[in-house]
């Protein structure tokens, strides 16, 4: 399992590498080598400067929640994202700046968040799932009891179960 695992990261990693390197040529190709190694270092030192303020800031929100504590997942998804969204941001290649600035922004960044909720859910088998709700009714007697049955009627619940999203929390 693994070993599939495994093959498939170096196969994404490997087809990103190829991808970024297209990119670099495409746009060196356009606006010069000069102009592509300046735009590559300026968004590396943007990178910095932005992974500096959202860092510290998504820290500053765990700080917070762990004084009031509160439960911290939606900061501490938050910092996850800062953390990669600096560190694709900081590492050359315009594909990985892109998807680091959306990370970085706080803006873009529950759309990432949400993006990348709904992939982990569908992978996740149905018993690691959250809660599941159900609507239930209640029926008073079930054939083969009746009232001459000294055994007590079994009570069932018969019912349907209902699949939908946690509610969203409220923005501190």
């Amino acid at each position: 399992m693994s070993d599939v695992v495994g093959r498939r990261v170096r196969l994404f990693a490997g087809l990103l590498v190829l991808a970024e390197l297209i990119v670099f040529v495409l746009v060196a190709a356009w606006i010069g080598l000069g102009w592509t190694i300046l735009a590559t270092l300026a968004t590396s030192v943007i990178g910095w400067i932005l992974l500096a303020r959202q860092g510290t800031r998504a820290l500053a929100d765990l700080r917070d929640r762990a004084r009031s504590r509160q439960p911290a997942g939606r900061e501490l998804g938050d910092a996850g994202l800062v953390a990669a969204g600096g560190l694709l941001m900081v590492l050359p290649g315009f594909i990985g700046d892109v998807v680091g600035l959306l990370c970085l922004l706080p803006g873009t960044r529950s759309l990432v968040r949400g993006a990348l909720t709904s992939v982990v859910l569908a992978r996740l088998p149905d018993r690691f799932r959250g809660p599941v709700r159900a609507r239930s009714v209640r029926v008073e007697q079930v054939g083969g009891y009746g009232s001459g049955s000294t055994r007590a009627a079994p009570l069932v619940i018969e019912g349907e179960v209902v699949r939908d999203t946690p509610p969203e929390r409220p923005a501190p």
